[in-house]
C-alpha cells in the first residue's frame, strides 16, 4: 500500500470515530431528555406557520412596528445552525418553506427549558412558539416561549463546507443532500413542475391519460433486455416492462384516438450518467396521424413546457446556449453524417467498405465478416452512432430509419429500406423517439419472426414474437403516430444536470458489502 492510501485510511477512521462519538453522545442526550419526559417523538405538534409565510408577511415592517403588533406564530422545522451566547441562544431552523432564525434566552424560557434548549443539535426537529420581533441588525426572527424536541437527528449532519462533495455519497444519501444542498432541492422542485406540466399540455391536447401494465407475459415495445420475475399465483415468468407501447396501442385499436401515460419502464442494461435501469417515459399516441404530425406536436410540447419550467432564460450546456425556441432541425441519417463527419462525401457516405473500415476504426471489437453482412442504411446507423450523436448540441430531428432496427415503425413509402421514423437529440443526447406506426398484421408478424430469429441467435435485445398483439392489429388500427420522451433526460436538460443521476431521487447503485 502507497503512503497516501494509508493516510486516507487513517483520516477515514479518524472521522468515523469521531462520527460514532458524536452518535453516543447524541443517544445519551436522548436517554437523560427521556427521563423528564415520557414521549419523546410526539404526534400532537402542529405548527401553524411556515417560514416563507412569515417573511412574506412581517418582514417589511419595522422593528418598532412589530413590537407593536405583537404578532404570534408557531414553527416547526430542522435545527441548522446554533449560537449559544451565554443566557441567550440563537438557532435558525428549516422548513419545507425556507429557512427562520429563533431567539431563546433563559429569563423568558425559564432556567430547565433554557438547559434543554441548549442540548438541542443541529439536524433535530422541534416545535417553537412564540412573538415575532426583528434584531438590531433587522433579521426577522421568532422569540420563543416554548420548544419542543419533535425527533432527535441521532446522526450528525454533514460538515456544511466540507460534506458530501462526492457525487456518489450524495446519491447514496439523497436524504442528507437534500437535507444541505439548496440545489438538489430546486432540481427536484423543477422535475416535479416538469411531469405536471407534460400532464397539463397532454390534457390540453386531448389526449387521454391512462395506465397500463407493468408487468407483461411477453416482453415488448422495445429493443431491450427486459427484468424477469415470477408470478407464484399464476405460475408464470413475467417481465418489468420495456415499455407501455404494445399496450397503448391496444387502445387505439380500441377507439380512443388520444392516448398518453406518465410510465416507469424497466431496462436491465449498464448504468452510465444517461441511463438508469428503471426510469420514466411519457409515452403518447395519436390516431390518423403521422411521424411528421408527431414531430411538430413533440417540438412544440418541448419549447411550451421549457417556458413553464425556465421562462426566458436560456438552457447553458457545457457554456453552449440551447436554443429550443428556434425551428428544431431534421436531417436523415446520411445528411447527419455528410455534415458532421470530417472528410465526408456523398460517395463515401455510400461505400460499405469505406463506412466498415471507419466503424473497426473506431471500435476494434467488432467483427469485419460481420459487418460486411449489413446492408448500407445499418451501416450508415453505426457510423452515426459512433461520430454524430454527440455533436447534435442544438435540438435536432434524425429521421428515416433502417427497418432492421425499427421493428414497429411503418416503411416509407418513397424508399421501402427506411421506416417513418425519427429521433430528438439535445446535448447529444437522445431525448425522444418517434414513427408512423406499423399498422399491416401480416408485415408486423414477419418483423417479429425476424426479431424471434435473432434472439435464438443470442441478441438478448430482441423482441418475442407476440401473437397476441398481431390479432390485435388484425381488428385494424387506423394510421397512427406515436412517441416516447424520456422524461429523466429532459429533466436533465431543464435543470442543466450533467447525470441522469441528479434528477432521479434515488438512483440503481452498486450495494456496499
Amino acid at each position: 500500500m502507497v503512503k497516501s492510501e494509508k493516510i486516507g485510511i487513517v483520516r477515514e477512521s479518524k472521522a468515523e470515530a469521531e462520527e460514532s462519538k458524536i452518535v453516543f453522545e447524541r443517544r445519551e442526550k436522548l436517554k437523560k431528555l427521556s427521563q423528564k419526559c415520557q414521549i419523546m417523538y410526539p404526534n400532537t405538534f402542529s405548527p401553524s406557520n411556515k417560514s416563507k409565510e412569515l417573511l412574506e408577511k412581517f418582514d417589511k415592517y419595522e422593528k418598532a412596528v412589530l413590537e407593536r403588533l405583537d404578532s404570534s406564530a408557531t414553527l416547526g422545522g430542522r435545527v441548522m445552525l446554533k449560537r449559544v451566547q451565554g443566557k441567550s441562544t440563537f438557532m435558525s431552523i428549516k422548513d419545507s418553506a425556507g429557512k427562520f432564525q429563533l431567539y431563546f434566552n433563559r429569563e423568558i424560557m425559564g432556567n430547565e427549558s433554557y438547559a434543554e434548549i441548549k442540548s438541542f443539535d443541529l439536524g433535530d426537529l422541534i416545535y417553537v412558539e412564540g412573538k415575532i420581533f426583528k434584531t438590531m441588525r433587522g433579521e426577522l426572527t421568532l422569540s420563543c416561549t416554548a420548544a419542543r424536541l419533535l425527533a432527535k437527528s441521532i446522526q450528525p449532519l454533514p460538515d456544511k463546507y466540507h460534506g458530501l462533495q462526492d457525487p456518489e455519497l450524495r446519491y447514496r444519501n439523497r436524504h442528507l443532500d437534500l437535507i444541505m444542498n439548496e440545489h438538489s432541492k430546486e432540481v427536484f422542485l423543477k422535475r416535479a413542475k416538469l411531469l405536471s406540466e407534460l400532464r397539463n399540455y397532454m390534457e390540453k391536447s386531448n389526449f387521454l391519460e391512462v395506465e397500463t401494465p407493468m408487468l407483461h407475459p411477453i416482453p415488448g415495445g422495445a429493443t431491450a433486455k427486459p427484468f424477469i420475475t415470477k408470478h407464484n399465483a399464476l405460475d408464470q415468468e413475467m417481465y418489468l416492462r420495456i415499455a407501455p407501447e404494445l399496450y397503448l396501442k391496444r387502445l387505439i385499436v380500441s377507439g380512443f384516438e388520444k392516448v398518453f401515460e406518465l410510465n416507469r419502464s424497466f431496462r436491465n442494461e449498464g448504468i452510465s450518467t444517461r441511463h438508469n435501469p428503471e426510469f420514466t417515459m411519457l409515452e403518447f399516441y395519436a390516431a390518423y396521424t403521422d411521424y411528421i404530425w408527431v414531430m411538430n406536436f413533440t417540438e412544440r410540447l418541448i419549447r411550451d413546457v421549457k417556458k413553464s419550467i425556465v421562462g426566458e432564460h436560456h438552457i447553458i450546456w457545457k457554456d453552449q446556449t440551447i436554443d429550443l425556441d428556434k425551428p428544431f432541425v431534421r436531417l436523415s441519417i446520411e445528411e447527419a453524417i455528410l455534415k458532421y463527419v470530417e472528410d465526408m462525401s456523398i460517395k463515401k457516405a455510400r461505400d460499405k467498405n469505406y463506412l466498415v473500415n471507419n466503424i473497426m476504426r473506431s471500435n476494434s471489437d467488432l467483427i469485419r465478416a460481420d459487418l460486411k453482412k449489413l446492408n448500407l442504411e445499418v451501416l450508415q446507423l453505426m457510423l452515426f452512432e459512433e461520430f454524430v450523436e454527440e455533436k447534435l448540441v442544438q435540438p435536432t430531428f434524425i429521421i428515416d430509419h433502417p427497418v432492421e432496427v425499427s421493428p414497429l415503425a411503418k416503411l416509407s413509402d418513397k424508399n421501402d429500406k427506411i421506416t417513418e421514423r425519427f429521433e430528438l437529440y439535445i446535448c447529444g443526447r437522445e431525448i425522444a423517439n418517434g414513427f408512423s406506426e406499423l399498422n399491416d398484421p401480416e408485415e408486423q408478424a414477419r418483423r417479429f419472426a425476424l426479431q424471434a430469429a435473432d434472439k435464438d441467435a443470442g441478441n438478448e435485445e430482441a423482441m418475442h414474437f407476440d401473437a397476441e398483439y398481431i390479432k390485435v392489429l388484425e381488428c385494424g388500427m387506423p394510421p397512427t403516430g406515436g412517441c416516447g420522451i424520456g422524461v429523466d433526460r429532459l429533466a436533465m436538460l431543464m435543470t442543466g444536470s450533467e447525470s441522469i443521476r441528479d434528477v432521479i431521487f434515488f438512483p440503481a447503485l452498486r450495494q456496499r458489502s
